[in-house]
This record gives C-alpha cells, structure tokens and sequence, in this order.
C-alpha cells in the first residue's frame, strides 16, 4: 500500500456541550469556552479574573438549569451533540461516494467537552490516517468559531513528534448545496404549519461589533447567506428579515437583537411568525431554549398570537447532503 492509499480522516467538527445538565459540569465547560482569547479577546489580565470571579460563580447554575430543559436525558447528551454524532453516522453510511484509492474514515470532534479535537486527532492518527479534513460545522466565518477549530487543531499538532497532513474546511456561507438545503428546509417548515407567518426571521448568533471592526467577515457572511436564501425562496426584506441573538455581557453586538426585533413586530400589530437560525447546523441550547422559548415567549408577551420556530439541517436529507457535497470538495485531490 502507497502512501496515497493509506485511510484519510474527515473530522466534523462543532462547538460543544457539557458533559452534563449539572453545575460543576457547566462550570467547566464555561471555564473552557470562555478562557477560549479567540471567543473573549479582551486582555487576560482583565478578563480572567471577572471569569473567575463572578461569571463561573454565578452563571453555571442557572445555565444548568436551561441545559436540562433540552437534554437528552435517555442518552445522556446534549442536542447538539446528539445531533452531531447521528450526522457522523449518516454521513460515515456514504462513505464510498467520498472514497478514491484511499478509504475515508468519517468521525466527529468538540471544540469544547468531548470529544475533543486533539484525542480525535489522535484516534484517527492510530487508525493509519495520515491525511486529515476537519470540517468545522460553521458556514459563516468567525474568529472565535472556525479559527478557534484551527487553532486547537494545531496547537495539538505542537506537540506531536509525526504530524499528519491537515486541511481546514473553509466556510460555506454561500455555497450553493448550502443555500439550497436551507430553502428546502423552510419550504417543508412552511408546508407543515397551521397557520401563514407575516414575518419570517433568519437568527443568526451575535457577535461583538469589535470584532467585527478588527476585521471579522462574519456579518458579510451572514448578510450574503440572508441575500441568497431570499433569492431562492422568492421572498422580499420584508418578509425574510435578518436578526442576531445569544449577546452577552454588555457592550455592543451585532445588531438588530432578535428579542428587540421579535417585542417591535408584536408591538407594531404583527400577530404571526416563524424564526429559524441558519447559521446553526445542529439544534443546541441557543436555538430550541433561546429561541423556541424565550424568544417565543417575549413574542407572545408582546401580543403575538402564533409562533413557530423551525428545526436546523440537524441529520436531515438535505442536511447530510449538504455535508456529503462540503466533503466531497475538501477532500478533491486526496481520495
């Protein structure tokens, strides 16, 4: 066997999740999220110690609690990493449309929790690849989500005496397997419910308008994903609008927040709508608690009367279409 023909590794990879509905699990996994200086790149000797000594000591807790209301109690995971795994497993179903001469071994890995990047690294390693994809589960392009990927993935090569060959997965905002899977997403959510939404909201996560002005691409990303999505389902501005969500702390984010946008509709006569957060490629915490309830409920509180939140790619058809096409061209000059 040639060294062209040895196994290469494809790593999904997504953000993560504790190990546990539970306070010490959330803390850490907290602890490890938010020390991450691409996620808070705020000076450290001024973070750290707000981190340590008022977020982790309050937050946990309540965050446990919002956490249990969505896990997978039977399993013992979260959504997102339940949803994760069961793509690993339809995709690794395909994995003869990936293969040449060289035979793809499909797994996943958490930037945060487990499983890890580097100990996947490592098991794909001792399973004879030495030729590694990670696709980073991101459409949109972040410093603190798809370079932290890249980071951890290389910080974990340091420390290897025999290094594979590693490909980073570029974000896919526009990508046209991409749009397509999300408009057939929206068509069949649309098809199922009882009632027309006035409005629909594509919620993307928020980030700081400081990154953003050091030079992340992210709202371009996001802003050319609405602009697509809205060509291939026909719809207006006004009737596909654009939103961000999950801010944290106080300075400034993305605007316009999704909670102003959802309590201005309901305050402005709008009795119908629907929300869904494209940028998220497995339901997690932030879309079906944040979302599903409490941007329902500010909604409903504010005199809506009908509301609908629509489910991620998840481990859809479209939704491991999507991977297998994202796949298929990561891993075009080695297989």
């Amino acid at each position: 066997m040639t060294s062209l023909e040895t196994p290469i590794g494809l790593l999904l990879v997504n953000l993560g999740t504790p190990d546990a509905p539970d306070t010490r699990s959330v803390r850490r996994y907290l602890a490890q999220f938010l020390s991450d200086p691409r996620v808070v790149d705020l000076p450290r000797i001024l973070w750290l110690p707000i981190l340590h000594g008022v977020i982790l000591n309050t937050r946990p807790k309540r965050s446990a609690k919002a956490y249990a209301s969505v896990w997978n109690h039977d399993i013992g995971e979260g959504p997102l990493k339940t949803f994760t795994r069961l793509q690993t497993e339809k995709l690794r179903l395909r994995s003869s449309s990936l293969s040449g001469k060289a035979p793809v071994i499909v797994d996943y890995a958490l930037r945060y929790g487990a499983p890890s990047i580097p100990d996947k690294i490592n098991a794909l390693m001792a399973q004879g690849c030495n030729r590694i994809v990670l696709l980073p589960l991101y459409p949109q392009y972040a410093a603190s989500t798809t370079a932290s990927v890249a980071d951890d993935a290389f910080h974990a090569l340091l420390r290897m005496r025999r290094q594979p060959a590693l490909r980073i997965g570029a974000p896919y905002y526009d990508d046209p397997a991409y749009i397509n899977a999300l408009a057939t997403a929206v068509r069949r959510e649309l098809a199922a419910l009882d009632f027309e939404p006035e409005i629909i909201l594509a919620s993307f996560h928020g980030l700081p308008q400081a990154q953003v002005d050091r030079g992340d691409p992210y709202r371009e990303h996001c802003e050319e994903t609405w602009r697509l999505l809205r060509q291939a389902l026909d719809m207006s501005e006004d009737k596909l609008r654009l939103s961000f969500q999950s801010r944290f702390g106080p300075a400034q984010w993305l605007t316009p927040y999704t909670s102003d946008v959802v309590a201005s509709l309901a305050e402005n006569g709008v009795k119908k709508i629907a929300i869904f957060a494209p940028g998220f490629s497995a339901d997690c915490l932030e879309t079906i608690e944040e979302l599903g309830v409490e941007i329902r409920d500010i909604f409903l509180e504010k005199g809506g009367e009908k509301f609908a939140r629509f489910s991620c790619l998840n481990d859809s058809l479209e939704g491991i279409d999507l991977l297998q096409t994202l796949a298929q061209r990561e891993l075009a000059g080695w297989v």
